[in-house]
């Protein structure tokens, strides 16, 4: 457990991404076997203790110091696992003392319920120093938020053991902590894991952002960028599974599409819901608000798969019925995909519209002409390229439709996390509802519309910190309410129906265009406005 606390902390302390490869690398070539595969599993998010919440230590902690300390410490830190490691109480010289091993601390943490943490916690607690108790609460609550992305850290693999990061991605999403297996191949040099009748993710391709220029469109096919979450279904032994982008297993919560595959395949696409759950054209893609309905839920009712129900609009196919198509050029890939089709439930499947176009200016047109809500903008692919890991230069361009823009006031402001910890830097903005007088404090009220936390230097996030600081005019709990006087340039993909929000609307994707210190609040767009760009 020393090791993994002094691995946390020198990650959380820098901000260098050679860095972070570096760490995890050494760390991963010297910890024994369990705790590295642990390690592993922890910085990726692998591991779940239910028992265990963040409201679990609030109240060890209650029971141990003034609630007032507790309260204003927490709120100056902006984290719970730092604060709860700091102010601690040290333990009695009687308590257990010496190292624990990862694995057992693992181990320990699994065994628990609702009604044993409170009573087990503070034993493993007092066994370590303020470094590892920081280490052991971010392991026990979940979100390490240090830094470290599943992709650096499959990558900080590769490098540990040098082995290829694609292949350590093929393995890794197929195989349960503590990678045993993983660690026998790269590590010490034992034969690959056998999945061959597996259902394994196989690393996606991926999309540069067409910046400036054009591309001849004699060498390039477009089609629609579609509005859902990109997906990877895979069928082998009998079994379909259904990936993320990530390689997040997300079958539980799509189980119609996992009978609808009838042949071993793995297929890459994007997942969507019918249209006419929202009142859209039969059949069609819904927003991704509709989507939303159905993602992160453990179980899914009768009632959501029929109002909400999903479906793969297929771009490319991988392997089939054993051959690998991924060294084919894309040409080929869409034709054997445009054969297989008709093999396939129109229910659950259908292919990726091309967009044909004489000339580049008449596809900037056609794009800029598209708003549906379920297209984002549009794919350029090359005829002759490969189905290749990652992002290959000149190989697939993403051009995405220009977004939105509307001018919106500060409402509410909360503390990051991490680095931001410090820092006021999660906003809620708001629109007009009704005609502000000149001064804006007439009958007009702001009605929250969208969140952000993105979209600024670091440099713009101290002024608006101060701003916030300077403005509070009232606070509940870790959120405080400012002076409506702060508009917000606000870029969004979309706006959607909302019976969540008081405003009745919810924006997809916001995030904080320009920061309008010369423009007065009572110039900032009303809800009508906003409510015009909804899409039927």
């Amino acid at each position: 457990m020393e090791e993994f606390a002094a691995l946390l902390d020198a990650l959380v302390y820098t901000t260098s991404r050679n860095r972070k490869l570096a760490l995890i690398a050494a760390y991963l070539r010297e910890a024994p076997d369990p705790d590295r595969g642990w390690a592993l599993a922890a910085l990726t998010d692998g591991l779940d203790f239910p028992a265990v919440k963040s409201s679990t230590i609030r109240s060890l902690m209650m029971e141990r110091v003034d609630p007032v300390l507790w309260a204003l410490s927490r709120d100056f830190v902006g984290d719970t696992a730092e604060t709860a490691s700091l102010l601690w109480p040290e333990p009695e010289a009687s308590a257990p003392q010496g190292n624990l091993p990862l694995a057992e601390v693992v181990e320990r943490l699994a065994a628990l319920t609702r009604a044993t943490a409170p009573k087990e916690m503070p034993g493993l607690l007092d066994r370590l120093d303020a470094r590892g108790r920081y280490a052991l609460i971010k392991l026990a609550t979940g979100g390490m938020r240090v830094g470290v992305s599943a992709r650096l850290a499959k990558t900080a693999f590769a490098m540990a053991f040098e082995v290829a990061v694609e292949e350590v991605e093929e393995y890794w999403h197929a195989l349960a902590p503590p990678y045993p297996q993983l660690f026998a191949w790269a590590a010490d040099g034992g034969p690959p894991p056998d999945l061959a009748h597996a259902p394994r993710f196989r690393p996606f391709m991926l999309a540069h952002p067409l910046e400036d220029g054009e591309v001849d469109l004699k060498d390039y096919a477009a089609e629609w960028k579609w509005d859902g979450i990109r997906v990877q279904l895979v069928r082998a032994g009998g079994e379909t599974r259904i990936y993320s982008r990530s390689g997040d297993d997300i079958s539980a919560t799509f189980p119609e599409l996992r009978g609808a595959l009838p042949i071993d395949a793995v297929l890459d696409g994007e997942l969507l819901v019918r249209g006419s759950a929202q009142g859209g054209e039969a059949g069609g893609a819904a927003s991704f608000n509709a989507l939303q309905q159905r993602l992160g839920r453990k179980t899914v009712s009768g009632t959501m798969l029929k109002e909400y129900p999903a479906f793969v609009r297929l771009y490319d196919v991988l392997l089939l019925a054993g051959e690998d198509w991924r060294d084919q050029p894309w040409k080929l890939r869409r034709a054997t995909l445009e054969g297989l089709m008709p093999q396939l439930p129109a229910s659950h499947f259908d292919l990726s519209q091309l967009v044909e176009a004489e000339d580049f200016a008449a596809l900037a047109r056609i794009r800029d002409g598209a708003r549906d809500d379920a297209i984002e903008g549009l794919m350029l692919k090359h005829r002759d390229s490969p189905y290749v890991a990652g992002r290959k230069v000149a190989l697939w361009y993403k051009w995405k439709r220009d977004p939105l823009l509307i001018d919106c006031v500060l409402m509410y402001a909360t503390r990051g996390s991490g680095k931001r910890s410090s820092f006021y830097s999660d906003y809620t903005f708001g629109c007009w509802n009704g005609d502000p007088d000149a001064n804006g404090l007439g009958g007009a009220e702001l009605l929250p519309v969208g969140k952000a936390y993105s979209g600024f230097t670091d440099e713009e996030l101290k002024a608006i910190d101060r701003f916030v600081r300077q403005n509070t005019v009232g606070k509940f709990g870790p959120v405080r309410e400012v002076a409506r006087a702060l508009v917000f340039e606000v870029a969004f993909d979309s706006v959607h129906t909302s019976k969540r929000h008081k405003s009745g609307l919810a924006m997809r994707f916001p995030r904080i265009h320009r920061i309008r210190w010369d423009k007065p609040a009572h110039e900032a767009d009303r809800i009508e406005g906003l409510r015009a760009l909804i899409k039927d």
